[in-house]
């Protein structure tokens, strides 16, 4: 059983990271207010504010910061401001066995993706793909911001991930599975494979997403993953939406869907409200859940947080 963090009260203090591409201050700063108004304290990063390029510090910077939030024992939630590129490069540089000592919730989308299953793998922590500090605004759906205290404050036995009204889950290949559910970005997955932080989905129940990619390049990268027997070792599939993802030689991503996803023959589910979309599901990874593509159901089916 993966280790549960602690659930998230007012109060609590949320650490504040930048562990890919860099956010602008001042969206930094209006974003914590709005973590405060909610009742949180919050700390920051050293490095938080940093920027390289398209890169928030070096990797050592950045992979600092994540290591003393998750030995600050005041810090209960660690917050990424956003994903970005870059997050790859500090996972060298963790120290799991701390981390499973001290486990917290780590909460994020995007690059972050790669981080929250390597957390899973390799230090057996829950985490969630959901929201981060960008979307902390008064523009998030409260759909979204529903999602994620659901997750991380509050301790439910079964917890129904459902879609926001009017947008409709689909089941494409009947089957009813039961696996930790791991995934998130596809181009992230991608960028590790063939590396000791190459994803597992052995027993698994994979989500994929992504966003601002012609339908060609996702083509591309979903069959580098079924080269890579990422779908034949897994129990089932669910393939988010693909925000801003331009049709290419005349296929959509529904096409891609249908033409290459829907042969694998594994249970399948789609357009669930994802990451880089306007509504975020709040996606626990490493938690046990129950994929019924015959009753059009994904159920989690433990607490994701612990007292």
């Amino acid at each position: 059983m993966a280790i549960r963090p602690t659930i998230l009260q007012k109060g609590d203090t949320i650490g504040i990271v930048t562990l890919g591409s860099p956010l602008e201050a001042q969206v930094i700063d209006a974003n914590v207010n709005t973590l405060k108004s909610m009742g949180f304290n919050v700390i920051l990063g050293q490095y938080v504010y940093s920027q390289n390029g398209f890169i928030a510090g070096t990797n050592q910077e950045r992979a600092f910061d994540l290591m003393r939030m998750f030995d600050n024992d005041q810090v209960k939630m660690i917050l990424p401001t956003r994903g970005g590129v870059g997050v790859a490069g500090i996972l060298p540089y963790l120290d799991y066995n701390l981390i499973q000592r001290k486990p917290k919730m780590v909460t994020g989308y995007s690059d972050i993706t790669i981080l929250l299953n390597v957390l899973y793998q390799y230090s057996n922590l829950i985490t969630l793909q959901s929201l981060m500090l960008i979307d902390f605004t008064p523009n998030t759906p409260a759909y979204s911001y529903n999602q994620f205290f659901s997750a991380t404050s509050t301790i439910s036995i079964y917890r129904q991930i459902q879609n926001p009204p009017g947008m409709p889950l689909i089941s494409r290949v009947p089957g009813n599975v039961v696996g930790p559910i791991v995934g998130g970005n596809l181009t992230s997955f991608v960028d590790t494979l063939g590396t000791p932080f190459d994803i597992d989905t052995r027993g698994k129940i994979i989500l994929l997403e992504e966003t601002h990619e012609p339908v060609n390049t996702v083509y591309r990268y979903l069959n580098h993953l079924k080269l890579a027997g990422k779908f034949e070792e897994c129990n089932g599939i669910i393939m988010g939406e693909c925000t801003n993802c331009p049709v290419a030689y005349g296929k959509s991503y529904e096409d891609l869907i249908q033409e290459f996803v829907v042969p694998l023959g594994k249970p399948l589910m789609t357009n669930l409200a994802t990451a880089h979309g306007p509504y975020k599901a709040a996606i626990p990874i490493g938690a046990m859940v129950n994929l019924n593509t015959f009753n059009n159901t994904l159920t989690v089916l433990e607490p994701t947080v612990s007292y």
